[in-house]
């Protein structure tokens, strides 16, 4: 049986360096900056979230050829990553940093029809992110 231990989420992007800003500079997520360009299809820069676990960015061609799989154009709608926060407001306030970060915001935070609160933005590269309130979990950090 596989473990559930996912450490590393990998998003590709066409330029590196404008992703690295929005990630670092935009929503001030930590990291080293770009590592690897000593290496054909090796640059990629990390972010630190919590324990353990790393958002990367790669360039998509550079994905492409470690994967073998070919290169086809981005959709939006192939996968959200989810950023759970611990009230109403703090959803309203990542909502702002990611808009002022120069993300586009495709659904403003509002009251879930689940009894949450949650928003929806989109990164430079069409990434989907949602900021949600969920009042069924806690956080234990």
């Amino acid at each position: 049986m596989m473990k559930p231990r996912i450490t590393v989420l990998t998003l590709g992007v066409d330029d590196l360096e404008r992703s690295l800003k929005f990630y670092r500079d935009g929503l001030g997520l930590p990291t080293e900056g770009i590592i690897g360009t000593e290496f054909e299809h090796g640059a990629v820069a990390f972010f630190d979230l919590q324990a353990g676990v790393k958002l990367a960015i790669w360039k998509r061609v550079d994905l492409a050829y470690e994967t073998k799989v070919s290169l086809t154009a981005p959709s939006s709608t192939e996968i959200t990553i989810g950023h759970n926060v611990e009230s109403k407001e703090e959803v309203d306030r990542v909502m702002e940093i990611a808009k002022n970060a120069g993300a586009t915001i495709t659904d403003p935070a509002h009251d879930a029809f689940w009894g949450g609160y949650s928003g929806h933005f989109m990164d430079p590269d069409g990434h989907l992110w949602e900021v949600v309130w969920n009042p069924a979990w806690e956080f234990g950090e």
